[in-house]
């Protein structure tokens, strides 16, 4: 068993993937667990996409690949894969993940739970928000929160979960952006009002270029039209501009929006 370079990724196969996924050697199950949710999708027939859920879902419990700090490596790429496949057998063992030890398993687990959009996963999500602002605070010593908020607000709005509106509002007023932002993104995914929008479009302007491109991001994934011209002239990579431009057009088509015109013109002036 080998692993491959991303290039040459195209010529493995799901029989290959699956037997390095249940295999023993950690780095390459864990590059397997990667593949099978990049590339299953788009090649695995109807019964070798059943086997890679299933083999995935077994990685979810896995406790042999384990770093020193005691994190599940290989749980969290498999949960970030069946996000991307997006089947519904997965979401009990996501939800069962969000109680993980490890914060990383619990915010792919958050995010996957997104992606596959089954309003199971609300409760178990929005009792991750709980404790509200003042339990989202940095675990000494760590970089990330006590909870994955960010990707959890971020899910509760995919979700359309308008119960969680009173439990996401107070984080618009977060210490850290990046979960003001998730929240702003989610509220406007609820409620479509356009001061969440536009409190995005203003973060554009942030003197961080991290934030910048995380607010246009999330402009892009809520597709706010609105917010067409200020991407176009923020002060950030092209690639953004697009990225987050497409996003927003894909949005609006799927919406059978009245007019496309904006984005067409935004697209014309950065190609």
């Amino acid at each position: 068993m080998v692993m491959a370079s991303v290039s040459d990724a195209t010529s493995l196969t799901v029989p290959e993937m699956l037997k390095q996924l249940q295999g023993e050697d950690t780095s390459l199950r864990y590059y397997a667990a990667w593949w099978l949710g990049k590339f299953g999708v788009d090649v695995a027939t109807v019964a070798e996409r059943q086997s890679i859920v299933s083999a995935l879902i077994a990685a979810l419990t896995d406790g042999r690949d384990r770093t020193e700090l005691g994190g599940y490596p290989l749980r969290r790429n498999a949960a970030r894969a069946l996000g991307k496949l997006g089947d519904r057998r997965a979401v009990p063992s996501l939800v069962a993940c969000l109680e993980c030890e490890d914060f990383y398993v619990r915010e792919a687990a958050a995010v996957a739970l997104g992606q596959i959009g089954d309003t199971a996963a609300v409760d178990p999500l929005k009792a991750l928000l709980a404790g509200g602002v003042a339990m989202a605070t940095l675990v000494p010593g760590r970089p990330h929160l006590v909870q994955p908020v960010e990707a959890t607000i971020e899910s509760l709005g995919q979700l359309g979960c308008p119960s969680a509106i009173p439990l996401i509002e107070p984080f618009l007023a977060h210490e850290m952006p990046r979960v003001q932002f998730a929240a702003a993104r989610a509220l406007f995914q609820l409620t479509a009002a356009p001061i969440y929008g536009d409190r995005l479009i203003a973060a554009l302007s942030n003197e961080d270029v991290q934030l910048r491109r995380s607010a246009l991001l999330d402009l892009g994934a809520m597709g706010y039209l609105p917010a067409a011209s200020a991407i176009v002239t923020a002060a950030v990579e092209t690639s953004f501009k697009l990225i987050a431009l497409h996003g927003i057009l894909s949005k609006q088509l799927a919406m059978d929006a009245p007019t496309t015109e904006p984005l067409f013109q935004a697209l014309d002036q950065l190609l």
